[in-house]
């Protein structure tokens, strides 16, 4: 039995992904920060999976990652962890960074050292091409980083290859681009969307406010994306792949397509607040998936309308079913 760390293991891509590793008979081991709060909603269904164990974790502390690896001696690890939120890296720039840039150098220098012998994967982001206006992006685009965010995921990403080349570690990077699914945090735009047109739909919220919607974005889903995770360290040859739909749509379309569902106008609800545009936007981004397509195997299933009803029915369903709702908002 081939044995897993998922760094992140309670958000979304980490729980879509644990729950992937253990249909294919792995030993997963998720690793999850120590909080006030449990957090582990996402992971609940798991818990009891006698493949699965979830351990407190960070990724500053050096010490607890060589302890952990030296334990565990696992095949692969998915490094998933990270503050994931653009606009928010802006106002936690040194958290974010360190988090990103120093955590997956810490990993990567444990690695070398104690299981060298261990797959690693890089979450890397379609944000590192920033405000590059020469799109679609491929794994040989310029990376022109317009956030604290995007910053230090290009710093990770070029560890990766730094690593791969002078240590002949098996390590690659998924770019991914943006993916959805209804276990999407509740800040990101896709989900703050489906989840107010739930709430609106049932009179429990009258407004919605957004920032930039003309920000255009290629949107897929998260259970698919988990796949190529999966397959990139399957590669006899390490390497780096985007992965995306080929598809791009703006934020204002996200919004029509969901209110559409629901059977909402949003020019009713939907206002503009300006403390939520970015102090830089990423105006338009557009994958190619090409590579993935040929040495992966790989085409995203889920299209983008498909992706916006399943986040509104899971919403509009879990809110619908809750009795108490009416009570706490």
């Amino acid at each position: 039995m081939k044995r897993a760390l998922v760094t992140g293991i309670t958000g979304q891509d980490g729980s879509y992904l644990a729950r992937t590793l253990l249909e294919k008979d792995y030993e997963v081991y998720g690793l999850k920060r120590r909080s006030s709060l449990l957090n582990t909603s996402r992971v609940d269904e798991i818990y009891n999976d006698p493949n699965f164990k979830l351990i407190y974790f960070d990724l500053n502390d050096t010490s607890a990652i060589w302890k952990l690896l030296i334990d565990t001696q696992p095949d692969e690890v998915y490094n998933l962890a990270a503050q994931s939120h653009v606009r928010v890296s802006f106002d936690l720039s040194e958290h974010t960074v360190d988090g990103i840039a120093m955590g997956t150098l810490r990993m990567l220098n444990a690695i070398k050292t104690v299981c060298p012998q261990t797959r690693f994967y890089q979450a890397s982001s379609s944000e590192m091409f920033g405000d590059n206006p020469n799109y679609p992006f491929n794994e040989e685009s310029r990376f022109m980083p317009a956030s604290p965010y995007a910053c230090a995921k290009v710093f990770a990403h070029n560890l990766i290859r730094n690593y791969r080349k002078s240590y002949n570690i098996h390590a690659s990077s998924g770019i991914l681009f943006n993916h959805e699914s209804p276990l999407r945090g509740e800040t990101f735009v896709t989900r703050k969307i489906t989840l107010a047109a739930a709430k609106i739909k049932l009179g429990l919220q009258d407004k919605l406010f957004l920032g930039n919607l003309d920000a255009k974005r290629d949107w897929g889903f998260a259970g698919d994306y988990v796949e190529a995770m999966w397959k990139m360290l399957q590669q006899d040859v390490p390497d780096d792949y985007v992965i995306s739909t080929g598809e791009t749509h703006t934020v204002k379309e996200f919004l029509e397509c969901v209110f559409s569902h629901a059977g909402l106008n949003p020019e009713r609800f939907v206002e503009i607040d300006e403390r939520l545009l970015r102090p830089q936007e990423v105006p338009y981004l557009l994958g190619d998936s090409s590579k993935a397509k040929k040495v992966l195997k790989w085409e995203p299933k889920v299209k983008f309308e498909q992706l916006c009803e399943m986040m509104f029915k899971s919403d509009y369903e879990y809110l619908k079913a809750d009795n108490s709702l009416k009570d706490v908002w």
